[in-house]
Parts: structure tokens; C-alpha cells; sequence
């Protein structure tokens, strides 16, 4: 069985530019739904690009809000 660790590998080997919601909420500590939220009220740390109707989470904005929790 692939556990969560398995499945995403650790943030500062991700090139790709953004990443999955279900991603995004794994680097985040946080429920799939909850970011989904976050996209409706556009007011917290991460906001996400909308492309073709899917979300698209920042790699950048996920170190920074990242960086933030941790100082």
C-alpha cells in the first residue's frame, strides 16, 4: 500500500511550476476541501490559478506560506 509520502515527494523536489489541490493540501498540512474553500473566499495565504475550470496551486506561494507558519 503507497502511503502519503510515497505518493508526493517532498516540495523542494517539485519542478512543475503548480500542483494538484490534493497536493497542495498534503504540502499544507490541510483537507482537500479546505483549499477549495480558500479558492471560493480568495482571502488566505494560497491563492490558486483557475485553469479550464480546475485549480492549479502555486509551488512558489505554497514555500512562502510555508516559510511564514515556520518563523
Amino acid at each position: 500500500m503507497e502511503t502519503a509520502t510515497d505518493q508526493f515527494p517532498p516540495l523542494d523536489q517539485i519542478t512543475r511550476a503548480a500542483v494538484t489541490t490534493d497536493e497542495a493540501a498534503f504540502y499544507l498540512n490541510r483537507k482537500p476541501q479546505t483549499l477549495r474553500l480558500w479558492a471560493c473566499y480568495e482571502n488566505e495565504p494560497v491563492r490558486p490559478i483557475r485553469v479550464h475550470g480546475r485549480l492549479a496551486w502555486p509551488v512558489r506561494d505554497i514555500k512562502k506560506a510555508l516559510s511564514i507558519e515556520f518563523q
